[in-house]
This record gives structure tokens, sequence and C-alpha cells, in this order.
């Protein structure tokens, strides 16, 4: 169950729930939630976009060593400024926002994962190269 049901104490979410849930399933759907205190559950999270993804709890573990795996092989530089792009971009304006995607984009060349990957595309095709996270 997702949600943030602090109403039914009396009081509102905090640790920032009245900020972060609006961004993710919007401002309507968050306040009914909130204003109620209606959890949802996780098929409505995921349709909402409250969750990325629904495992059975038989194949979680499984699924986040997989996951965890793929996001190790990755390029963790880049990984690094995407998290930094979004996380900051989203508390700025639009323009601030591609401002910043920008300065990353071309931050992100510097890295040697950038040189691994271009050579790779341009030899394999996409989603073949071998990251070093440098």
């Amino acid at each position: 169950m997702f949600g943030q049901p602090e109403i039914l104490l009396g009081i509102i979410p905090g640790g920032g729930g009245t900020q972060r849930l609006p961004r993710v399933v919007g401002p309507s759907r968050a306040k009914e939630m909130m204003i109620t205190g209606r959890q949802v559950k996780a098929d409505e999270a995921f349709r909402i976009g409250l969750a990325d993804e629904v495992v059975a709890h038989e194949s979680l573990a499984e699924r986040a060593r997989v996951l965890a795996a793929e996001i190790a092989r990755g390029a963790l530089v880049s990984q690094s400024l995407v998290k930094r792009a979004v996380d900051e971009g989203m508390s700025s304006t639009l323009t601030d926002g591609l401002l910043l995607e920008r300065d990353l984009f071309v931050e992100s060349f510097r890295s040697h994962d950038s040189q691994i990957g271009v050579k790779s595309f341009l030899e394999n095709g996409p989603g073949k190269a071998q990251f070093t996270g440098r």
C-alpha cells in the first residue's frame, strides 16, 4: 500500500509528502489521497506513476539483483549526472532545468565511459558497451 494517511491522525504529511506526491501523481490526485487518507494498492500505484514496477513477492529479491546488476554495468558518471539533472531540475524553472541539462550533457562527454559508449555504438550498435565507471 502507498499513501499519505496522516490526515487520519488529524495532521498533514511531513517529510516532503505534500510537495513530492503532487509532482509524481499530479496535484488533484495527490490532494484527494492526502485529504481522504486513501492508500493505493500496488497495481494502482503503478498505473498512476507512483511505482515504477510491480513484482510478485517471491520474485522480488531476484528482480532487485537483476536491476542492481544492470545499473552497476552502466555508465556510472552519466547515471550520476542524470540524477543530478532530474533532482535539481525539478526544483527549478524549466528554463533553468534546460540550462543545467545542457551543461551536464557537455560534462558527460568528458567521461571515459562516453568514449567507450560512442565507439561501441558505432562498432556494435546500441546497448553493448562495457563501461568502466570512469
